[in-house]
């Protein structure tokens, strides 16, 4: 049913990736299907800035950094290496996850979100923004 799932992740959100993971995880066997992972790291004025001075290394610390951490997530992954493989996107989540969906031919996107607040309720989440723009299927697990 499910060939190809994407896990939006966030590497500092421990709790939240694992929960998702593991439903992944488990559609993933069950279906035959394969799991990429995708890590976005936002472009904020501090990285805009430093980029625009010159200080690429600023930008490179960062995903160097991701990427080893999505490296070690994959690989602790319960599944055939060939089954699981991972990128890191800068800009806006919900934007870099619409265009990895459509990359990776995802057919179902599995997300980590928190339970509604306020906060989340006056700006919306990365998990909402997702499940408005997405033209594929979205599990939302809590």
């Amino acid at each position: 049913m499910y060939r190809s799932i994407l896990v939006p992740v966030d590497i500092l959100e421990e709790e939240l990736t694992n929960n998702a993971i593991k439903h992944a995880v488990y559609l993933a066997k069950l279906t035959g299907g394969k799991i990429h992972l995708l890590h976005v790291l936002p472009i904020s004025t501090a990285i805009i800035n430093s980029y625009a001075l010159g200080y690429l290394e600023f930008k490179d610390k960062a995903s160097i950094k991701a990427e080893e951490e999505l490296k070690k997530l994959a690989d602790s992954i319960d599944l055939p290496r060939e089954s699981v493989s991972y990128s890191l996107a800068f800009g806006s989540p919900r934007d870099e996850i619409a265009v990895t969906c459509s990359e990776v031919s995802a057919d179902l996107i599995v997300i980590g979100s928190r339970r509604p607040n306020i906060t989340t309720h006056l700006l919306g989440s990365n998990a909402s923004g997702i499940v408005r723009y997405a033209t594929t299927s979205v599990l939302i697990v809590r």
